[in-house]
């Protein structure tokens, strides 16, 4: 008996039957949004960690989300791989907010069997946004004149350098209303049973990890290495499984000079999304 544990002691603790491992992936960043600096979060990267992530022999699979949202069609594509990777394998998945899980972040949270948060998160937002700038009076100003040319009148939609019209925005909060259907959809189905009657549960507000525990957006406070062990054991095994990085000149923000007039459009884009959480 000895020689056996002498033996079972050489073997890493991953591989021991006895010991229950819980692969990790983190979330972070602005979906489908981003700049050179900071590359946006997409189905398409994460894709390859959340297949290694899923497998045979874990015990469960914890997601860390730190995000203020972005592409609601990037968050559905990442939430429902998820979902479909736990029934494939029939694991269960933890979610742990960190900073900021609002509006497509907190769509990813969803696709938590439970979700966690630290009770200052800033955690909801369960609306739809677009934003935009007008150069009409700037390119007035320099004295550019706009010319556009379309087959179909409604082509030029929104245009940034056409002043606005009144129906162009119905349009839009026409398509807006529907994705946020959407959302609310998903919340309620995903948090069923959990969640609290609140006038402002889908207006978009939002609220601290607190708060978010009060309506039933979370099932608790608490953070990774914590909750995990007080679910699976102290000999529990956190493995992450990383993105892998390249170190290309795009990453670096070294790209071609046609490229910046669009990246710092992105990057403002992307300190806005943040900035209305606080961060």
């Amino acid at each position: 008996m000895a020689q056996q544990s002498f033996f079972q002691r050489l073997i890493p603790l991953r591989f021991r039957k006895s010991v229950p491992v819980v692969t990790h992936v983190r979330l972070q960043g602005a979906i489908g949004v981003g700049s050179p600096m900071r590359p946006p979060l997409t189905f398409k990267d994460v894709e390859p960690q959340l297949e290694r992530a899923f497998r045979k022999g874990v015990a469960a699979v914890a997601i860390t989300v730190n995000s203020p949202g972005g592409s609601p069609v990037q968050s559905a594509l990442i939430h429902d791989r998820i979902r479909a990777l736990a029934a494939e394998f029939k694991l269960p998945v933890y979610v742990f907010c960190e900073d900021v899980a609002a509006s497509g972040g907190y769509w990813l949270a969803c696709a938590g069997d439970e979700i966690y948060a630290d009770g200052n998160s800033v955690v909801g937002s369960i609306g739809v946004i677009s934003a935009g700038f007008g150069f009409v009076e700037t390119i007035r100003k320099l004295g550019v004149e706009r010319r556009v040319y379309a087959s179909g009148e409604n082509k030029a939609v929104l245009d940034p350098f056409q002043p606005e019209k009144p129906e162009d925005v119905a349009r839009l909060k026409d398509l807006q209303a529907d994705v946020h259907e959407s959302f609310k959809d998903l919340v309620r189905h995903r948090r069923a049973g959990k969640l609290k009657e609140d006038p402002d549960l889908f207006t978009g507000a939002f609220w601290t990890g607190r708060r978010a525990q009060a309506l039933g957006l979370i099932d608790g406070l608490g953070h990774l290495p914590e909750v995990l062990r007080q679910k699976f054991g102290e000999k529990l095994v956190i493995k992450a499984v990383s993105a892998p990085r390249g170190w290309g000149l795009q990453r670096l923000g070294l790209g071609s000079g046609a490229e910046i007039p669009e990246s710092f459009i992105a990057t403002l884009e992307t300190r806005a999304l943040w900035s209305r959480f606080g961060l």
